[in-house]
């Protein structure tokens, strides 16, 4: 296996191209469970007909468990916005069809949104009121069983060189409401710095599925705490202070 070339360096993992193959090597201490449900996921997502790289298999590398999959050969969505920001709007417009493609999905194997959400939310680091606020109005949203991407941001979407799209790093996939997974999408253009990129895309999505801005936005909050969980202390903060948020106007 050759591991010369780096596609890519993430918290705990790296990835490397071996031909036209794709491995993603984990951390030592990386878990297995999750590991191998990543894994699964992905399998599960091939299943439904979603533009995906094939998954190849699962090993250990020096030690180290890895996910073989597909190599596409292409660009980011991320990369072709800085390369060629007078059509940004072009690509966030690709961004949110290719979402939707996926929300019109089921997956009846995948675990619950609202579930993990709810471990997530026991385990952030707020107040009692706050957290039983909070799992409160999760509880009274509705609940769906679409396919939610749970990470949908430029970066994990694959251009190949022929122009057809594919989705990548399906680790946090679940079934549930579209828009609790509109809602991190548009945390995530926050966190990134691209506040009116953020806009544009919630709006897109908004016309185009004709979801109510206010619905998604009544999301926002609850899916902050969920990710504040994880992340560095900056990232926390920001999320954290989206909690305070009740109602949009």
């Amino acid at each position: 296996m050759n591991m010369d070339r780096v596609i890519a360096v993430r918290n705990a993992k790296t990835v490397y191209r071996d031909g036209d193959r794709c491995v993603k090597v984990f951390n030592g201490n990386y878990s297995k469970a999750e590991i191998l449900n990543e894994a699964l996921n992905q399998a599960r997502i091939e299943e439904t007909g979603l533009p995906v790289p094939r998954i190849l298999g699962v090993t250990m590398i020096d030690g180290k468990w890895a996910i073989l999959s597909e190599f596409i050969r292409g660009k980011t969505l991320s990369q072709l916005m800085q390369e060629d920001p007078d059509h940004k709007t072009d690509y966030l417009n690709r961004f949110v069809d290719l979402q939707m493609e996926v929300q019109s999905r089921t997956c009846p194997m995948l675990n619950r949104l609202k579930d993990k959400m709810t471990r997530k939310i026991s385990q952030a680091d707020l107040d009692a009121a706050t957290r039983y606020d909070l799992l409160a109005r999760l509880e009274g949203m509705p609940a769906h069983s679409k396919v939610c991407h749970g990470d949908f941001r430029p970066s994990n979407i694959l251009i190949s060189e022929d122009g057809a799209p594919y989705i990548i790093d399906w680790s946090h996939v679940t079934q549930g409401n579209a828009s609790a997974d509109v809602a991190r999408t548009y945390l995530l253009f926050w966190l990134n710095g691209d506040i009116g990129g953020a806009e544009e895309y919630l709006n897109l999505f908004c016309e185009k599925s004709g979801t109510p801005l206010q619905y998604v936005q009544k999301w926002m909050p609850i899916v902050a705490a969920s990710q504040s969980v994880k992340g560095n202390e900056k990232e926390r903060d920001f999320l954290l202070s989206w909690i305070g948020v009740v109602e949009y106007q």
